[in-house]
């Protein structure tokens, strides 16, 4: 059995926020579909659920406190992408 040292007290603190943030269904399919491909505009996103335009944006920023995701703006739109070592530390909390 391999054995793993605990998490520091802010370590498990930030990674319990990007668990909590990924307890809802929509943001989880949102971190999915970041997941296939280097950038997502939010246009895209939008188009992707049943949801409202506001209601994509609470979940996004959710995500972003959370560490999870990043954004930038070009113009009117934001694009978002994966932030690669909160992915990390994620994989490597589960032993993955």
């Amino acid at each position: 059995m391999h054995t793993r040292l605990p998490l520091l007290s802010g370590d498990a603190t930030a990674v319990a926020a990007r668990f909590k943030a990924l307890a809802n269904p929509t943001r989880v399919e949102i971190v999915r579909r970041l997941a296939c491909c280097d950038e997502c505009c939010v246009c895209d996103l939008n188009d992707s659920f049943d949801l409202s335009q506001p209601t994509i944006s609470h979940h996004l920023k959710v995500l972003r406190d959370a560490g999870l995701v990043e954004a930038t703006r070009r113009g009117t739109w934001a694009y978002y992408r994966l932030v690669p070592d909160a992915v990390s530390a994620l994989r490597q909390t589960l032993g993955a």
